[in-house]
């Protein structure tokens, strides 16, 4: 595969990833659909864009948390801070405006 070469910088991933083969290409198909489809509700301003942007990032804080317990806690605290601050931004009064 022409990306192949990249592996060896997060071989971690590789290796949690290899063994389901092939079909790990359609969930992240699908993954690139789902979020496809919450940029365009979220630049035409739709309320069910901001909405599928909520249920993406609340995920994401999510699997951060899991990571702090399995003791990843660098890169899972860092990304409940992160991802955290959007979902929190998300829920300001001036973005729920725009999406009225």
């Amino acid at each position: 595969m022409p990306l192949d070469h990249l592996w060896p910088l997060n071989p971690t991933g590789y290796n949690q990833l290899a063994p389901l083969g092939c079909m790990v290409g359609i969930f992240f198909l699908a993954l690139a659909v789902i979020l496809i489809t919450a940029g365009i509700g979220w630049f035409q301003c739709r309320l069910w864009g901001r909405r599928l942007a909520v249920v993406i990032i609340s995920t994401q804080v999510l699997g951060d948390v899991v990571s702090c317990f399995r003791a990843d806690w660098l890169r899972g605290g860092s990304g409940v801070i992160i991802a955290g601050a959007r979902l929190l931004s998300l829920w300001q009064r001036r973005i729920g405006a725009a999406f009225a």
